[in-house]
C-alpha cells in the first residue's frame, strides 16, 4: 500500500474544498496541502436554477477543476473510502493511504434519487425533470418551453437539502414564463412540500406567500413524494395529517419538477466521523470535529443546522482555515461561524428576494437600508452576473470578502411584519 503525508488533507473538491485549499495557501505559502477529488469538472451549482429557467446555460456553470486549484496544491484524483482518525489516516479507493496533521472533510451531499420509487426510470423523459443534477437540469427548460397548459407539480422532500429555496425558485420562473407567454391561466401549478411551511424562516415565508398568491399557485404541505409513474403521468405522495397519520394520495401531472431526497454521502455515514444522522459531527461555531480535534468539516456534509448554500461556505471557509492555522501555531480554536446562509429566491425572470439568515432563523441582512422581503431587480443581476463572478474570481480563488450581516439591520423590518 502506497502512503503519503500532508499537513492539511482536504476531502472534496467542490465549493468548500477548493476554497479552503486556495484560502489556506494564501494564508500560508509553505504548508503541504493535498485535495482528494475524483471529478475533473467543477460546477457552479447555484446557477442550476436559472439554467432550468432558461436564463443561463449549463456551459456557464462549468469550469475545469485543474484551472481552479493553486498549482502548489497536490490534487489526488481519487475517492476517499474510509477514515482512521485515531491514526490521522484516510484510505482511498485505489488502496493508497494518506496521513495528515489536519483533515478537512467537505465532500458535499448525495442525491438519493432511488428513494422515490420509479423516479430513475422516468427522470429526463415523460415531462419528469429536476434542476438538482447537471445531467437533468437542461431537460427542465425543455419541459417548460414545450408545455402549453395543464398541471405542473413542483416537489420538495424532507429537510435537509441543499438550497432549501431551490424547489420553489424554479416554480416561480416557470410561472413567469407561462405568464409572459399569456398562458398562465391554462395551468394548475401546485407546490407539494414534505414540510409544514413554504419556507423555514417565517419572516420570508410570509413574503413568499404573496408571490404564490400572485401566480395562483396551490400549496400542499406535508406532502412527500414517494413514487412516480412517468408514462402514466402519476405521482404518489405520502400525506401526514395534524395527528401524524399517514395516507397515500395520487396526483396526475403534465409536468413535474422533482427535488430528490438528500443525505450525507454513504462513505461519511459509515465512518467514525459521522453523528447519528450521518453528517460530519462538528461544532456549530468552530467547525472542529466534536471528537477528533485534528478534523474539521464544512459545507453540505457538515452537521451544522445552517442552510446548505454556497453563501454559507463562504462564511465557513475563513473559520476553518484560521482555526487550523491557530492549531499549527500552538493556539486554540475560536468560534467564528454564526450559521449564516443566503438564499437568493428567484421570484420572477427579473426579480429576486435576497433571504439572509443565521442560526435559529435570525434574519441577518447585509444591506441595512433595504427591506430583505422585497423582490428586487438588482438581486436578479446579482443572481445571474454578480454572484457567479464573486464565486469564480473571489471565493474559489481563496480571497476573502466579508460584508457584515447583522440581525440589527432587520429589526425595523421585522417590527413591521
Amino acid at each position: 500500500m502506497t502512503q503519503q503525508h500532508s499537513t492539511v488533507l482536504i476531502i472534496g473538491g467542490g465549493a468548500a474544498g477548493v476554497s479552503v485549499a486556495n484560502n489556506l495557501r494564501r494564508q500560508n505559502a509553505s504548508i503541504a496541502i493535498t485535495l482528494v477529488e475524483p471529478s475533473e469538472t467543477h460546477y457552479y451549482q447555484p446557477g442550476f436554477t436559472i439554467v432550468g429557467g432558461g436564463a443561463y446555460t449549463l456551459k456557464q456553470t462549468i469550469r475545469k477543476e485543474a484551472d481552479l486549484l493553486h498549482p502548489s496544491v497536490n490534487w489526488l484524483k481519487d475517492y476517499a473510502e474510509t477514515f482512521q482518525p485515531e491514526a490521522n489516516t484516510v484510505t482511498l479507493r485505489s488502496g493508497a493511504a494518506v496521513t495528515y496533521d489536519y483533515l478537512v472533510v467537505c465532500p458535499g451531499l448525495q442525491l438519493d434519487w432511488g428513494k422515490i420509487e420509479g423516479l430513475l426510470d422516468t427522470l429526463g423523459k415523460n415531462q419528469v425533470c429536476s434542476n438538482y443534477s447537471p445531467d437533468t437540469v437542461e431537460y427542465t427548460w425543455e419541459c417548460i418551453q414545450k408545455l402549453e397548459g395543464g398541471t405542473a407539480l413542483f416537489t420538495q422532500p424532507p429537510m435537509p437539502i441543499k438550497c432549501a429555496g431551490a424547489p420553489q425558485k424554479i416554480m416561480y420562473l416557470a410561472a413567469d414564463r407561462f405568464r409572459k407567454k399569456g398562458i398562465l391561466d391554462k395551468f394548475a401549478i401546485e407546490f407539494c412540500n414534505a414540510g409544514p411551511a413554504l419556507f423555514g424562516v417565517p419572516f420570508f415565508a410570509k413574503a413568499l406567500s404573496k408571490v404564490v398568491a400572485d401566480y395562483g399557485i396551490t400549496t400542499s404541505f406535508n406532502h412527500n413524494l414517494v413514487a412516480i409513474d412517468g408514462p402514466a403521468k402519476t405521482a404518489i405522495f405520502e400525506v401526514t395529517d395534524s395527528n401524524g397519520n399517514k395516507e397515500r394520495v395520487s396526483k396526475t401531472f403534465d409536468m413535474i419538477h422533482v427535488t430528490p431526497p438528500q443525505s450525507a454521502p454513504d462513505f461519511i455515514k459509515q465512518s467514525p466521523l459521522a453523528n447519528a444522522a450521518g453528517w460530519v459531527d462538528i461544532n456549530d461555531k468552530t467547525l472542529q470535529h466534536n471528537k477528533y480535534p485534528t478534523v474539521f468539516g464544512l459545507g453540505d456534509a457538515g452537521s451544522t443546522s445552517n442552510a446548505k448554500t454556497a453563501a454559507a461556505v463562504r462564511k465557513q471557509v475563513p473559520v476553518v482555515v484560521d482555526n487550523i492555522l491557530a492549531l499549527i501555531n500552538g493556539k486554540t480554536v475560536a468560534e467564528g461561524y454564526d450559521g449564516y446562509g443566503s438564499c437568493p429566491l428567484t421570484t420572477s425572470l427579473s426579480t429576486v428576494m435576497l433571504a439572509e439568515f443565521a442560526y435559529a432563523g435570525k434574519v441577518t441582512p447585509s444591506f441595512p437600508w433595504l427591506d430583505p422581503r422585497a423582490n428586487r431587480r438588482i438581486w436578479w443581476w446579482g443572481k445571474t452576473t454578480g454572484f457567479p463572478w464573486l464565486y469564480w474570481h473571489i471565493m474559489i480563488k481563496g480571497y476573502r470578502i466579508d460584508i457584515p450581516h447583522l440581525e440589527a439591520y432587520a429589526k425595523r423590518f421585522v417590527s413591521q411584519d
